[in-house]
């Protein structure tokens, strides 16, 4: 497909782009290099080529699931900043209305 069969400005007006007559012309030309290439990558042969998701091999990492004992309260309590009682006291973040 060529630049001269896509209508630039209408891809403008529908984009809400101003455009004058030189980038008009300047886009068109780029949109009909940009389509070309297109057309090159169309007509490679990738039959042999497995579909993927990723261009990266990715995958989980997971580790073992084990039972290990917890700290124990006060050894958490004892390193908090601020505490009441037996909880986290906290800077408040919504102001009363």
């Amino acid at each position: 497909m060529s630049s001269e069969k896509i209508d630039v400005r209408y891809v403008a007006k529908l984009a809400r782009i101003a455009l004058t007559d030189e980038e008009v012309e300047r886009f068109g030309a780029q949109l009909g290099d940009l389509l070309e290439h297109v057309n090159a990558l169309g007509a490679l042969d990738t039959s042999a080529v497995p579909a993927t998701a990723q261009v990266v091999e990715s995958r989980n990492v997971e580790r073992p699931d084990t039972v290990v004992p917890c700290l124990s309260r006060e050894t958490v309590m004892a390193q908090a900043p601020q505490r009441q009682g037996a909880f986290f006291r906290v800077p408040r973040i919504i102001a009363e209305g």
